[in-house]
């Protein structure tokens, strides 16, 4: 079993570690839609009203993978997924946590 299979296995409220699972990406800026939000299951998914997308915690994240199927313009991808052009948005997601 690969390892992503057995992390997506976790129990709701088990924690990862320190990396990042799922990330939000360029597609939501802008959008910012909440269907997201609405089904996370840990509330990880946050923003202000000073930015143009969501961001998923990802201390909180359970991996889960709700988010990703409700997202009405592709923008959630688990971190080994996630394209080449919004691999940045990996080290984003992260930072928005370390204010």
């Amino acid at each position: 079993m690969r390892e992503r299979d057995a992390r997506r296995r976790c129990g709701e409220g088990e924690r990862k570690g320190e990396f990042v699972t799922y990330i939000i990406t360029e597609p939501c800026k802008g959008v910012k839609d909440a269907s997201c939000v609405e089904v996370c299951p840990v509330d990880c998914i946050h923003s202000d009203e000073g930015q143009e997308m969501y961001f998923i915690d990802p201390d909180e994240c359970i991996d889960c993978g709700a988010c990703e199927s409700v997202c009405p313009v592709n923008a959630i991808f688990y971190e080994e997924d996630t394209p080449e052009e919004w691999k940045e948005y990996l080290a984003i997601n992260a930072d928005y946590f370390k204010k």
